[in-house]
């Protein structure tokens, strides 16, 4: 009868729903904000500079976490093809994480250093040059977009927020960090910033 009552009473049930979520939040979710496992960075694990941080944003924009994950699972198999399984603590300067699940392509997390950047930018330009069963889509613009670096420093600001809320011991960008940054990245290409940027993935755990 309970049941019948809940169920035809759409305001009752968005109630109990919105309960129901609350509770597991604060269950599952809250505690996390607090455990130094989730909150510290792993020794080795920096935030992103310039270039890299520019590249990060071609990465989200061109939608390659449509096909590439970025977290290993704990399992053999996954541990063997790519490496360590990914931890939180390494990602912690991470705003919006890029862990995903889609992996049309292979996990990204361990990628840096495994190629060299020649490699990289052939691979992005045409992946079949470099991998002739490829499926992945060239990205030939990327080699001539410029950054201008107009928005790296704001950038490196609200990345300054978030992170300062979320990881008290973590590396925040300096006046000086902000005031470098376009300098840094101006007259680099896309492809350039999203190399560095790759470049940088799971170097800090082997």
């Amino acid at each position: 009868m309970s049941h019948e009552v809940v169920e035809k009473n759409t305001g009752v049930l968005i109630v109990l729903i919105l309960l129901v979520v609350s509770v597991a939040m604060l269950v599952e979710i809250l505690p996390l904000f607090f455990l130094p496992e989730t909150t510290t960075p792993v020794k080795g694990v920096q935030r992103y500079n310039a270039l890299s941080l520019e590249g990060r944003d071609v990465y989200i924009r061109e939608g390659c976490y449509n096909c590439h994950s970025q977290m290993i699972r704990p399992f053999r198999a996954e541990t063997e093809r790519y490496g360590h399984y990914s931890v939180a603590g390494e990602s912690v300067y991470d705003h919006p994480f890029q862990w995903g699940s889609k992996r049309t392509g292979p996990d990204l997390a361990r990628v840096g250093g495994r190629y060299s950047d020649a490699w990289q930018l052939a691979h992005l330009y045409n992946p079949r040059d470099v991998v002739p069963e490829s499926n992945m889509p060239a990205y030939p613009w990327l080699f001539k977009a410029k950054l201008a670096g107009n928005d790296t420093a704001a950038k490196m600001k609200a990345l300054n927020v978030v992170t300062g809320a979320t990881c008290p011991s973590c590396e925040l960008y300096s006046e000086s960090d902000m005031k470098n940054a376009k300098a840094a990245v101006e007259g680099k290409t896309e492809a350039e910033a999203l190399v560095a940027y790759l470049q940088g993935l799971g170097l800090a755990l082997k």
